[in-house]
C-alpha cells in the first residue's frame, strides 16, 4: 500500500530508542523527512545514522528534553511546521501513590499531558492551513487498564486522552487527525524498568516476574517495537483521514473487553 507520505515531514519525540525510534524508522522508510528528539545527543546521532542507513532517508536531530519549553523550542527550530507530529515522552516512575508529593504529580502532568498539548498547539494551525496533518500521541494501555504501580502515568495520560477527544473532532474536517496509540508490554527499557520495580516489591527475581508477565498475555510474548511502528505509520498515512479521536490498544489482547 502506498501510504501517500513521500515528501512529508515528521517530528518524532523521544525517538533515540524504543517505540519512538520504531515510529521514526517506519515513517522514514515511506519517504518522510524525519526529525527525531532525545536528551542524549550521542544516542540521538547514532540512531539517526542507523535509520538513515536502513531507509535511505534524511534524518534530522534535535537534542533536548521535549518535556521542557527549551526542548520543544529547539525541536521546532529544526522542524518548525511538520506534517506529522508523534508525541512521546518517558513515563514517570512506578511506585506507591503514598510516596508521591505534589511535585511528583506536577512533573508527571507536565511531561505526559501538557507537553504534548503545547507541541500540538504549536503545529496544528499550519496543518489545518495545508489541509493535511497527523498527530499521534504515544500513551499507554494503562489509560484503559490502569495499573496500580504506575498511578502517575495513569492520571497524566488519562488527562491527555480527554483533551484529545475534543480536539480531534474540531480538526478532522480539515484533514487533520489526532489519535492515541496505547502500547501494552513491548520490548523496551521502560517495560523492563517497570518489571524490575514490581519484582523488587514482590521480592522475586526479575526474570521470574518477566516470565509471569509473558505467560499472562494472551499472545504469550511481549510486543516487537516494529509492530508498533507499523501501526503508527498507518495512522499517519493519507488513508487514515477518517480515523480521529481514537485510542488504539496494542497489547496482545491483554486488555479484556468488547470495546
Amino acid at each position: 500500500m502506498d501510504m501517500g507520505l513521500t515528501g512529508k515531514t515528521a517530528l518524532v519525540c523521544a525517538a533515540s530508542k524504543g517505540l519512538g525510534r520504531a515510529c521514526a524508522t517506519a515513517l522514514a522508510a515511506e519517504g518522510v523527512r524525519v526529525t527525531i528528539t532525545a536528551r542524549n545527543e550521542d544516542a540521538l546521532k547514532a540512531t539517526a545514522a542507523e535509520i538513515a542507513d536502513a531507509t535511505g532517508a534524511s534524518v534530522d536531530i534535535s537534542a533536548g528534553d521535549i518535556t521542557t519549553e527549551a526542548g520543544r523550542m529547539a525541536a521546532l527550530a529544526v522542524c518548525p511546521s511538520p506534517d506529522i507530529l508523534v508525541n512521546n515522552a518517558g513515563g514517570p516512575p512506578a511506585g506507591d501513590f503514598r510516596e508521591w508529593g505534589r511535585e511528583d504529580w506536577v512533573a508527571a502532568v507536565d511531561a505526559n499531558m501538557i507537553a504534548p498539548i503545547l507541541l500540538t498547539k504549536a503545529v496544528v494551525d499550519d496543518m489545518i492551513a495545508r489541509r493535511f496533518g497527523r498527530v499521534v500521541n504515544i500513551t499507554s494501555y494503562a489509560v484503559k487498564r490502569p495499573l496500580p504501580s504506575i498511578g502517575l502515568s495513569n492520571g497524566a495520560r488519562a488527562g491527555l486522552t480527554g483533551f484529545v477527544a475534543g480536539l480531534a473532532r474540531e480538526t478532522v474536517k480539515h484533514n487533520v487527525t489526532v489519535n492515541n496509540l496505547l502500547p501494552g508490554p513491548f520490548e523496551t527499557d521502560r517495560l523492563h524498568e517497570n518489571i524490575a520495580a514490581v519484582a523488587d516489591r514482590k521480592g522475586i527475581p526479575v526474570d521470574e516476574e518477566a516470565d509471569l508477565r509473558r505467560a499472562g498475555n494472551p499472545a504469550g510474548r511481549f510486543g516487537d517495537p516494529d509492530e508498533f511502528g507499523a501501526a503508527c505509520l498507518f495512522l499517519c498515512s493519507a488513508q487514515s483521514g477518517f480515523i480521529t479521536g481514537q485510542n488504539l490498544v496494542l497489547d496482545g489482547g491483554e486488555t479484556w473487553g468488547t470495546f
